[in-house]
Parts: structure tokens; C-alpha cells; sequence
């Protein structure tokens, strides 16, 4: 069982990154079978591969969200690609102050 107070937290999230190194490592190996390497290697090449995807992934969701919620815009690029701006106005300038208060405060111990 773990203790209540600040070092459980430390514990929760190293717990939570073995995990996660864990996941990237499987992950990796299931989409190279065939793949072998050292420490130094998974930790400079497949790590750095699994977690560039999975931020990838978390970025969209979340891009999407501020979308969604009329925080910031999406526009065409000239490659066709999306370009992502904070919508320029004072209201929502505002509801962006909000937000990023509520949002140190929840993340404050």
C-alpha cells in the first residue's frame, strides 16, 4: 500500500513511466519483430519513435479539443496542411486566461 502525501505521487508516476517505457518497447517490437538493440539504441531510437507517435496522437486530440471549444482556429496552409492561431479576440482571450488558470491550479499539489 502506498502512503498518502507527496511521495506517493512520486511513486504513482515512476510507476506510471515504467509502464508507459514498457508499452513503447512492446509497441516497437510488435511493429518490428525482427528488431534488436542495446539500451543506448532502445532508448535513442525506439523510445524516441513510440513517443513521437503517441504525442502525435495526444497533439491531434487535443488541437481538436481547443478547436472544438473555439479557443483556437484551424486554417488551410498553402501545402493543404492545417495551421493552428489563437482566435483573436478579446473574449477569447479572456476564456483562454480562464482556462489556463483553471488549469495551473489543477495541476498544483
Amino acid at each position: 500500500m502506498l502512503k498518502e502525501g507527496p511521495g506517493r505521487a512520486v511513486k504513482n508516476d515512476s510507476i506510471k513511466e515504467q509502464r508507459d517505457v514498457c508499452h513503447y518497447i512492446l509497441a516497437y517490437l510488435s511493429e518490428n519483430p525482427e528488431a534488436g538493440d542495446t539500451i543506448e539504441g532502445i532508448v535513442e531510437w525506439w523510445l524516441l519513435i513510440q513517443r513521437i507517435k503517441f504525442a502525435m496522437q495526444t497533439v491531434s486530440v487535443a488541437v481538436a479539443s481547443l478547436v472544438a471549444d473555439g479557443l483556437i482556429e484551424e486554417h488551410k496552409g498553402y501545402d493543404s496542411r492545417s495551421v493552428y492561431k489563437i482566435k483573436q479576440t478579446d473574449e477569447n482571450r479572456q476564456r483562454i486566461s480562464q482556462r489556463l488558470r483553471e488549469m495551473r491550479s489543477s495541476l498544483q499539489y
